[in-house]
């Protein structure tokens, strides 16, 4: 996939009481961690992109286009949320199946691509089993090989490892790097982790009561200390 920049051009939006206002660049091909306190914005932000959320002024746009009114199924986008989104009384080549063709109208080669992003993230064999039946890690392996079959060049990440154990957040962290490597496509994953964020990231956006108070590399970011904001996120 070709590098995708998403330009967030003084985006504003209201809901409830809460104003936020984005104005940032999230460099196309690289893994971008979205951070900050509760309430900051962070779902917010990631649902705009999506088109979750339309802002009352401002524009997106995605490797150039300008997608602010576009329905989500129009965005070049997938999104692994942190609950997996799959539907329990389906197996997972048919959950798999839908991220290629809502109507699942496959052809030979799209029933072969299914079983193919099952194998890369581990789950090769696992087709007629249903979510119920796997494990929290499992789950989201299939969620991940969802995103895999739709081809998007932006994945998009709402805390996907946050319900996991230690252990499987490692490995879960391990199959999006290679993910991304095998695929070069943008990533930006909201995380509340701060060595998960450290680890994972080459870009960081940190935001703060609805605006971005940091955007730039993670090797920066971690020298950041103008903001006690930042700060209280770096000592963990």
């Amino acid at each position: 996939m070709s590098e995708t920049d998403i330009v967030i051009e003084t985006v504003a939006l209201r809901l409830g009481r809460m104003d936020f206002a984005f104005d940032c660049v999230i460099p196309g091909g690289r893994v971008t961690a979205i951070a900050g306190p509760s309430g900051a914005g962070k779902s917010t932000l990631l649902n705009l992109i999506a088109g979750f959320e339309q802002p009352d002024r401002g524009r997106i746009l995605i490797g150039g286009q300008d997608v602010t009114v576009h329905h989500p199924a129009d965005r070049p986008v997938s999104i692994v949320f942190q609950d997996h989104n799959l539907f329990a009384h389906l197996d997972l080549f048919t959950n798999v199946g839908l991220g290629i063709d809502p109507s699942l109208r496959l052809n030979p080669e799209q029933r072969e691509e299914i079983s193919r992003s099952l194998g890369t993230v581990g789950l090769g064999g696992f087709e007629k089993r249903k979510p119920p039946t796997l494990s929290g890690g499992e789950r989201q392996r299939a969620a991940f090989a969802r995103a895999l079959v739709r081809r998007k060049p932006v994945l998009l990440l709402d805390e996907p490892f946050a319900a996991l154990d230690p252990g499987l957040r490692s490995d879960m962290a391990r199959l999006l790097g290679d993910l991304h490597t095998e695929t070069g496509n943008t990533v930006l994953m909201i995380s509340h982790d701060r060595e998960e964020v450290l680890r994972l990231s080459e870009h960081v956006l940190f935001l703060e009561e609805g605006h971005v108070l940091f955007s730039g590399p993670t090797s920066v970011f971690q020298e950041k200390t103008v903001s006690p904001a930042i700060e209280r996120f770096l000592r963990g």
